[in-house]
């Protein structure tokens, strides 16, 4: 049966529905291995910018998948009850390449990088929480239409360009293998197997650890070379690995890198409202309300504030890639998604998991970002769909900030604060230059202020449409 017709079937289990235990582990096995790719290379990301060693790189990556599960039981329980997955989101990791560049910029340790990220999450999430709650998403679904949200996203993947094709040529071999690998199984080969529609990233990720293997076991990389793959770290690695809170430290609470964390948190949100509505469809539930969506942007608050005291210096949100798995399986019961987090949560306590991918080569995870990241900036500028781009005024605004977004930055990583400055003034300065530093932030602030003060109809700007699910 091909992906068409599976699409027009009838939903096989709604949103309340349990199917049996058995057939509910596989189900729930189905949705983790959707997400699987994305939520490790998150982690790997982060300790790469800190520059944390093997072991520690193998505690993040498990202890995210840990903290997936607990979000995730939290989001389908109390949250909006939605089958929606929850694990960590690439909105954080611009604000976090900032906070981290910054510190060890400075003379940081790896751990001081980590409890700085870790206490702009925990502050920031409050502000998600109040949002949420409050029923303020509402307000801001207007206020941030899609000719704000466009540029932000957008900015989520530009603003990283420069890190995938230099992790990738850490070994051009690997990483062309894995890119190649990558393009030809996400779009040549989609329609022709589910494996290829489903899991494109874990199989173009497993086949360039192949190749790095066959270099290995060949003599063609040597130990110590950047595509040399070692089973030292699984073998030091434990068998089980439990979390604890602070895990690297006491969080450090920075103001500048806080309000640079919350260029993160709105874009999470944004998105996540979107991935309401199209869960809700695909799974036969009724449209979210607004109370709804406030109980789950609320829930995500909640969530990145667990993320946070557990050290996995990032914070959570909705996954877009189960929602396409609801859509291709036609299962839209929460207690699959509920299975599905138990499973994360046990594999996340077994330390030789996170160990293997600890030692992945990053020639690997360059070649994802180059995919991944170009994705994610193309996602954002869908958004312009609903808003006329036959205006000059949209067509200035978008520019704009698209521009400021890039250039923005590369002045302010130029600039240093004058230290013999009254403590004030260098604090101001430092909260400037953090926000200056970050793309989406620049990007948002453009868009927004310029979107919300220059002239324009509803039907102009989006809104008639963007506004009309909530």
């Amino acid at each position: 049966m091909s992906v068409e017709e599976l699409a027009k079937q009838r939903v096989i289990y709604g949103i309340e529905d349990r199917p049996p235990l058995a057939e509910s582990v596989l189900l729930g096995l189905q949705h983790y291995l959707t997400m699987f790719g994305a939520t490790f290379i998150i982690p790997i990301a982060t300790a790469s910018a800190v520059g944390f060693d093997g072991a520690q790189t193998a505690t993040l990556v498990s202890l995210m998948f840990f903290v997936s599960g607990i979000t995730t039981i939290l989001q389908t329980t109390w949250g909006n009850k939605l089958p929606i997955v929850q694990s960590g989101s690439f909105s954080f990791l611009p604000p976090m390449f900032v906070i981290t560049g910054t510190v060890l910029a400075n003379g940081g340790t790896a751990e001081l990088a980590m409890q700085e990220l870790c206490g702009a999450i925990i502050v920031a999430s409050f502000v998600e929480i109040i949002i949420g709650y409050t029923g303020l998403i509402g307000e801001m679904r207007r206020i941030l239409g899609p000719i704000t949200v466009a540029p932000t996203i957008a900015m989520i993947g530009l603003a990283l360009y420069g890190i995938g094709m230099n992790w990738l040529m850490q070994d051009w071999r690997i990483g062309m293998v894995t890119l190649l690998a990558m393009i030809v199984y996400s779009q040549f080969l989609r329609s022709k197997n589910m494996a290829f529609l489903l899991f494109p990233v874990l199989l173009a990720i497993l086949t360039g650890y192949a190749f790095a293997w066959l270099l290995t076991l060949t003599g063609a990389v040597s130990p110590g070379d950047a595509g040399h793959v070692s089973t030292q770290l699984v073998k030091d690695s434990p068998w089980i690995s439990l979390p604890k809170p602070f895990m690297w430290g006491m969080p450090k609470f920075t103001v500048s890198f806080i309000i640079g964390m919350l260029a993160g948190y709105v874009a999470s949100m944004i998105e996540s409202v979107g991935d309401y509505m199209a869960a809700a469809r695909l799974s036969g539930a009724p449209t979210p309300t607004k109370k709804v969506i406030s109980r789950g942007i609320g829930m995500e608050g909640i969530g990145c504030l667990v993320a946070g005291i557990m050290g996995t210096g990032n914070g959570t949100t909705s996954y877009s890639e189960n929602i396409g798995a609801i859509g291709i399986t036609k299962i839209g019961s929460r207690y699959v998604i509920q299975v599905a987090a138990v499973s994360m949560m046990l594999l996340g306590l077994f330390g030789k998991f996170g160990g293997f991918f600890a030692g992945m080569p990053q020639a690997i995870v360059g070649a994802m970002y180059c995919a991944l990241f170009g994705m994610i900036a193309a996602v954002g500028i869908s958004n312009l769909q609903f808003v006329d781009l036959n205006s000059s005024r949209n067509l200035f605004i978008i520019g704009f900030a698209l521009f400021m977004g890039l250039s923005v930055p590369a002045w302010a990583n130029t600039v240093s604060i004058d230290q013999t400055l009254p403590l004030w003034q260098k604090t101001l300065e430092d909260v400037v230059l953090t926000i200056a530093k970050t793309g989406m932030a620049v990007a948002a602030i453009c868009a927004g202020v310029l979107d919300n003060t220059i002239p324009g109809t509803d039907e102009e700007r989006g809104l008639h449409i963007w506004g009309s699910d909530t």
